[in-house]
């Protein structure tokens, strides 16, 4: 059974969206603010994650930092009372998966998860491959990007978006095309959370000037190799 954290301050809300999970056949623990849900995090096993924004003793996003330094890949669904577009993208570039905004509908909630769920469940992983991008090594399975002694560990988007760059390296890789591919839907939203991912691999292959990440104009992006 698929087993999700929840962390939300607020008790009512908390205990509604508690029963609602648990009798749509998800488990469900819920914790009542941020160092007691990274507590429960350390201690067990989830599948996914529904961390409220605003909570005592930890925030939602320096949670789901800490949550991502212990796991890169758990999905993660952010709550928020907060419609600022700014708050939207620091989730994203935190690693967040989708976001929901107060007060919003049970249902709607559960597509988001469904379609997270379905989408992690239904992926095929990808054939273990080892790129050479300059003096780089990307090991798609390992999920590492290497330079001499220094490495990254990707998350799995950037694995995902660095993977489809290389698959088309030295050619234009649509914008369109890769939102939906990765992201599965190319709002505004997810364009702003690709972008967020662009700069983070450019910053990962700074220091190889034989590699770059081109914009190319009302297009896409290309991987110069």
């Amino acid at each position: 059974m698929t087993k999700i954290l929840l962390a939300e301050d607020d008790e009512n809300l908390g205990i509604l969206l508690k029963d609602y999970l648990n009798a749509k056949s998800f488990v469900t623990d819920l914790f009542e603010d941020g160092k007691q849900a990274l507590d429960g995090f350390r201690n067990d096993q989830y599948d996914l994650c529904i961390l409220d924004v605003m909570m005592p003793e930890k925030d939602g996003f320096t949670l789901a930092k800490d949550i991502r330094a212990i796991n890169k890949v758990v999905p993660i669904i952010f709550l928020t009372a907060r419609s600022m577009k700014d708050d939207v993208l620091e989730g994203f570039k935190i690693g967040a998966d989708d976001y929901i905004t107060k007060p919003f509908n049970m249902d709607e909630l559960l597509f988001r998860i469904e379609a997270i769920l379905r989408r992690v469940k239904t992926e095929a992983p990808f054939a273990p491959q080892i790129y050479t991008l300059g003096k780089y090594t990307f090991d798609t399975q390992k999920q590492i990007l290497q330079c001499d002694e220094t490495s990254f560990k990707l998350t799995t988007k950037e694995l995902e978006l660095l993977k489809l760059l290389c698959d088309n390296a030295n050619q234009v890789l649509e914008r369109n095309y890769a939102l939906k591919t990765i992201w599965e839907d190319d709002n505004y939203f997810n364009a702003r959370s690709m972008d967020v991912y662009i700069t983070k691999l450019r910053k990962y292959l700074k220091d190889e000037p034989a590699v770059e990440i081109l914009n190319v104009h009302g297009k896409g992006f290309k991987l110069v190799v």
